[in-house]
């Protein structure tokens, strides 16, 4: 196994080849010099009886012929043993350059191929990987401002044709017509609020020191100021907490945080189904967990629910999609505080769980 790695290795290779290239020189030399001079001094000398100085003479003069043209054979077989190689690992290399040529024009799905020696198959691996990394922050780019654009438009749209229809006396200015006036309005300051979390969540600024607080009571505080939206929709609300739960966090951020979980529980729980919140004590931390009854999360939807104005309502039923944005939130305040969080989802029960450092 160490051998096959030792062998595998460029500088080796090119060792290896170096090694080869010198030999294949020396052994021509060598067969000519050796070998086919003294054949030919031994046969002139026979032929011709010369004298001492005579045989000399064309001793030299076969040797230097002889001599002379074994360097240009191995000049010649050097050169394209190296020309050779050459070739062999700038290939790899060749197709790696013109695969980051195509992705710089926007072609984020050309991949380089797994070719050539460890080092240049290890480097594909890696320009792989970030060609995929390239592909996929691509195409949450344009979720992103279609999702975005999406959210704009349609309170902006909204406040328009109220606003011409009041201009053109279509309809009578009133309670009514003002407060749906003012709900397109705190709509569209509720996504600016939460752009503004997500913008604060990517900036490198530390949130605070964590503080020790009674999660019990943060849990219970946070589910009484969630029970008027539950009980409107008639969903009950189980809680399964110890007594006495000490945990280092920020306040303020796990208050949103836990809001943020009942507000996606009471959109998402049917009318008449069941919201359980429990927390659970570990070695190193506390696994707090908000589950609800309903239809579930499809599979394929699950490693995304914690993206940027994602949606698993592909309708974007605003009774049940929201902006998309609250579940992003929640990642980036837990992970802020040193914290995990993740999601489950199978027989009917979504279960949201994040962890709090004690």
């Amino acid at each position: 196994m160490i051998r096959r790695r030792l062998t595998g290795t460029l500088a080796v290779r090119i060792a290896i080849a170096s090694l080869v290239v010198t030999s294949a020189a020396v052994l021509v030399i060598a067969v000519g010099v050796l070998v086919v001079s003294q054949s030919l001094f031994q046969h002139l000398i026979e032929a011709h009886g010369a004298t001492a100085a005579a045989a000399k003479d064309m001793f030299d003069q076969t040797v230097g012929a002889v001599f002379l043209a074994v360097l240009v054979l191995a000049a010649a077989l050097s050169l394209a043993l190296s020309a050779l190689l050459a070739r062999h690992l700038s290939r790899p290399l060749e197709r790696i350059g013109r695969t980051s040529r195509r992705i710089a024009q926007g072609e984020y799905h050309a991949r380089a191929p797994r070719q050539g020696p460890e080092e240049a198959i290890s480097l594909a691996d890696s320009f792989n990987q970030m060609a995929e990394s390239l592909e996929e922050q691509e195409r949450l780019r344009r979720e992103f401002i279609i999702n975005a654009a999406h959210e704009l438009r349609t309170p902006l749209t909204n406040l328009q044709g109220y606003l011409e229809a009041l201009r053109d006396a279509v309809i009578a200015p009133g309670p009514e017509i003002f407060a749906s006036l003012h709900e397109e309005v705190d709509r569209l300051v509720r996504l600016s609020h939460s752009l503004d979390a997500l913008g604060m969540g990517d900036a490198p600024t530390e949130p605070g020191p964590l503080t020790s607080i009674d999660l019990v009571a943060a849990i219970r505080s946070a589910v009484d100021l969630a029970r008027p939206a539950l009980d409107r929709r008639r969903i009950s609300v189980e809680t399964r907490l110890p007594v006495g739960l000490l945990a280092h966090t920020h306040p303020d951020l796990l208050a949103q945080v836990l809001a943020n979980l009942f507000q996606n529980a009471s959109r998402y729980t049917p009318e008449g189904g069941q919201v359980t919140v429990s927390a659970e004590a570990r070695p190193v931390d506390v696994l707090v967990s908000v589950a609800n009854t309903g239809n579930g999360i499809p599979g394929p939807d699950l490693p995304h629910v914690f993206e940027r104005f994602y949606r698993v309502e592909k309708s974007r039923d605003r009774a049940r999609g929201g902006a998309g944005i609250g579940l992003a939130i929640v990642k980036q305040l837990v992970e802020s505080s040193g914290g995990r969080v993740g999601v489950e989802s199978e027989f009917g029960l979504t279960r949201f769980w994040f962890t709090v450092p004690t």
